[in-house]
């Protein structure tokens, strides 16, 4: 099978294609050439640059499917669109749970949730923007091949290479052990696909040339923001103990997987329909213990979020303050 993969070289990507040539698929690589150039040398790599729009290297060639990882404006996805014409088989859009409404959702939400308003323009990529013009993505691909796409909407991905840094913060922190500050609740839910799940997903759909929109999202069975960090910590080999800190003890600071409570039903979807076409299930603890490794492998490079150690004394210190 030949599948070329737009984007190809950085975590979500990189999955994908270290899956489908492991599949022994024919992988044909479009990027820019820049991120991890050497990798993947029994693939085709052929530069091009999304953001000026030269697609050149696509103007010949076929493939059976083409999986379009780095598609975050319509523009882009309607270029490539044009470029490839009827030379691919199947167009599979790697999507997100940006696009649905919040508002109204209830736990166990499937696929055909209410889809926020398209937007086929906006000057930057943010919290208000970036879900809608998604939804634009998705509709001109669907437009575009009809029964021959399909869209795939992770979830918070994890794994190794995660250059998003979600889990990897609480895996870090939960392998020093000790007292954990959250700014947080411990029930709030947590939904993560292991990175290595979701390509095992999107190659399965091209091979198996379904259509349709897909839900990727894990673990297997329910779990909390409370039960990861202690799941990090078992992995770790460590003991942990998360103290829950308010929220003012973190201003202007990002932790990773912490929702406001309004929005904790986006992290309770189901992911039936994606299950049954083939999504597999790898234990959190494994994906811990492999984000762990990587991470220290590499070096633990600085983060640039969440607390430094004196902030995270300051904040549980004040917790005890007030007890």
């Amino acid at each position: 099978m030949r599948i070329l993969i737009l984007g190809g070289t950085s975590f979500v990507g990189r999955a994908i294609a270290d899956d489908a040539l492991r599949s022994g698929a024919e992988v044909t690589l479009f990027t820019r050439g820049r991120t991890n150039p050497g990798l993947f040398p029994d693939a085709v790599h052929l530069i091009g640059d999304r953001d000026t729009g030269d697609y050149d290297a696509l103007r010949g060639g076929s493939w059976d499917a083409v999986v379009d990882v780095t598609g975050y404006r319509p523009h882009q996805v309607d270029q490539a669109m044009d470029a490839l014409g009827d030379r691919v088989g199947r167009y599979l859009f790697v999507s997100s749970h940006s696009v649905y409404e919040q508002e109204g959702l209830a736990p166990g939400s499937d696929e055909s949730a209410p889809l926020r308003a398209p937007l086929r323009e906006a000057a930057q990529l943010t919290d208000a923007t970036y879900g809608r013009l998604k939804v634009a993505c998705e509709d001109d691909v669907r437009a575009r091949y009809g029964d021959r796409a399909t869209i795939v909407r992770p979830g918070k991905v994890a794994g190794p290479h995660d250059d998003q840094r979600g889990l990897t913060y609480w895996a870090r922190r939960a392998a020093q052990g000790g007292r954990i500050a959250l700014p947080g609740r411990p029930e709030q839910p947590v939904q993560l696909v292991d990175v290595r799940d979701l390509a095992r997903l999107v190659v399965r759909l091209v091979r198996d040339d379904r259509a349709g929109a897909f839900h990727a999202v894990g673990p297997a069975e329910p779990t909390t923001l409370g039960a990861l960090i202690a799941t990090c910590a078992e992995a770790a080999g460590t003991e942990a103990e998360v103290v829950p800190v308010p929220p003012e003890s973190s201003p202007q600071m990002f932790f990773p997987l912490v929702r406001p409570e309004p929005t904790w039903t986006g992290q309770q979807r189901s992911a039936a329909r994606a299950r049954a076409a083939g999504l597999p299930a790898t234990p959190l603890a494994v994906t811990a213990a492999d984000v762990l490794a990587w991470d220290r492998e590499r070096g633990e490079p600085p983060l640039g979020h969440g607390f430094t150690p004196e902030q995270e004394a300051l904040a549980l210190a004040s917790v005890a303050r007030s007890r």
